[in-house]
C-alpha cells in the first residue's frame, strides 16, 4: 500500500521538484542512519509527503548538504532533514515491517517473511518511543488482518480503518490543527487502501486473495464507482489540507494532492482499457 502519494513530475517546476526530491533524500538518509541498509529500502513517496506537510504547517530549522547514495553514485544530490524527519522514517519502518508480515500471511511470500524478519529487531527498538500510538496502530492493523480473513465486504468500514491508522500517523502534536491534520491522514488512508485495492483486483481475483471489491468488479459501472468513492476522498482531504497556514511548498504539496495522487490511477485505468481493447479487437 505505499507509492500512490506522490507528485505529477510534468507539472512541477525544476525547482520545485528538487525541493521535493532534497526531503526525499533526506528521509532515506534518516533511514539509513537509524535503520542501515534494511530500513533505507523501505523508503516511499507517501512519508515524502507528511515530512513536507509537517514542515510547512511548523516551519522547523532544516539541516542541509549533498552526498551520494548507492541510487545515485555519480552524482550528488541536495538533502534536507528537520525534527519530523525522524518521527516520519520511524513511521514508514512500522508501515513497511507490518505490511511485510501481511505479505507474508496473504500471499506466503518468502521474500517478505525474511523481510520482516530483518526489520523486528528495528521496529521493537523504535516502538518503545512511540508505545501509546503504536499500539493504537497495530491493534487497527490486526482489526485489518481479522475482517480481511473473514472475507468482511463493507469497503467503508475496511478503508476506514486504515485511515484511522493514517490519522494517528500524521498527528504529531495534540494543537490546534491536529484535528485536521487527522483528517488528512485519515481520507488520505482511505484513498491508499482504496486505491491498492482497484489496483490489484484482477490478481486478487485470480489468486483468491481478499479484496474488498471483489463483488463491485464483478457488476457495470466499476470503474466510474471507484473514481466516484476515491475523489470523495481527495475531496474530503484537500478541504482539511487548505485549511492549514502553511505557505512554504504549497505548490508541491497541492501537486500532490490535486494532480500526483491520480497518476498510479490513471497508469492503472488506461492500461486495463488498453487491454480489453485488444481483448475486443
Amino acid at each position: 500500500m505505499f507509492g500512490y502519494i506522490s507528485i505529477n513530475k510534468a507539472e512541477l517546476k525544476f525547482k520545485e521538484f528538487d525541493i521535493y526530491h532534497s526531503f526525499y533524500c533526506g528521509l532515506c538518509r534518516c533511514l539509513k542512519e537509524k535503520y542501515g541498509k534494511s530500513g533505507q529500502m523501505t523508503l516511499s513517496y507517501d512519508m515524502t509527503f507528511l515530512v513536507m506537510l509537517l514542515a510547512g504547517l511548523y516551519e522547523p530549522e532544516e539541516e542541509t548538504g549533498k552526498g551520494k547514495c548507492i541510487a545515485h553514485p555519480f552524482e550528488k544530490h541536495i538533502w534536507r532533514k528537520n525534527e519530523f524527519t525522524e518521527y516520519v522514517a520511524d513511521m514508514n519502518l512500522l508501515l513497511s515491517y507490518y505490511k511485510c508480515k501481511d505479505d507474508w500471511a496473504d500471499e506466503k511470500k518468502y521474500t517478505k517473511l525474511i523481510y520482516s524478519k530483518i526489520l523486528n529487531p528495528k521496529y521493537k527498538k523504535m516502538k518503545d518511543a512511540y508505545s501509546e500510538k503504536v499500539d493504537k496502530i497495530v491493534g487497527l492493523l490486526k482489526d485489518i488482518t481479522v475482517s480481511e480473513k473473514a472475507g468482511e465486504e463493507d469497503i467503508d468500514m475496511m478503508s476506514g480503518r486504515f485511515g484511522e491508522i493514517m490519522g494517528e500517523i500524521f498527528v504529531y502534536r495534540q494543537d490546534e490543527w491536529s484535528g485536521s491534520m487527522y483528517k488528512i491522514g485519515f481520507y488520505l488512508g482511505k484513498f491508499i487502501y482504496l486505491m491498492d485495492a482497484y489496483e490489484d483486483i484482477e490478481a486478487d481475483l485470480k489468486n483468491k486473495t481478499y479484496n474488498p471489491l471483489l463483488k463491485l468488479y464483478q457488476e457495470d459501472g466499476f470503474e466510474e464507482y471507484c473514481q466516484q468513492i476515491l475523489t470523495m476522498m481527495m475531496a474530503e482531504c484537500s478541504k482539511e489540507f487548505e485549511k492549514l497556514p502553511i505557505l512554504d511548498n504549497i505548490e508541491i504539496l497541492r501537486n500532490i494532492l490535486y494532480s500526483g495522487v491520480w497518476c498510479r490511477f490513471d497508469m492503472v485505468t488506461n492500461k486495463r482499457k488498453n487491454k480489453q481493447e485488444k481483448t475486443d479487437g
